[in-house]
């Protein structure tokens, strides 16, 4: 399978999504109009949503935040 080519914009609008389908289960704790805006929001989102969720959520999660990790010198896209 291909992996599609992201960028820190798209990696951001992929944690947005998670956090929407998975607000109510793992998070809680934020508003509903709260959206993680730095790459350090992402990370932890990301690591409650990996405790917190399904397999499916654990699974997508984890690719998110490997790719977060990997380009941690990056500008976050939230600043």
């Amino acid at each position: 399978m291909v992996q599609p080519v992201l960028d820190e914009k798209s990696v951001a609008e992929a944690v947005d999504r998670l956090v929407d389908e998975y607000r109510v289960r793992c998070l809680w704790f934020l508003r509903e109009d709260h959206y993680p805006k730095t790459r350090e929001e992402r990370l932890s989102v990301l690591g409650y949503i990996e405790r917190y969720g399904d397999r499916e959520a654990f699974r997508r999660a984890g690719e998110l935040r490997q790719w977060l990790s990997r380009n941690s010198s990056a500008p976050s896209a939230g600043s």
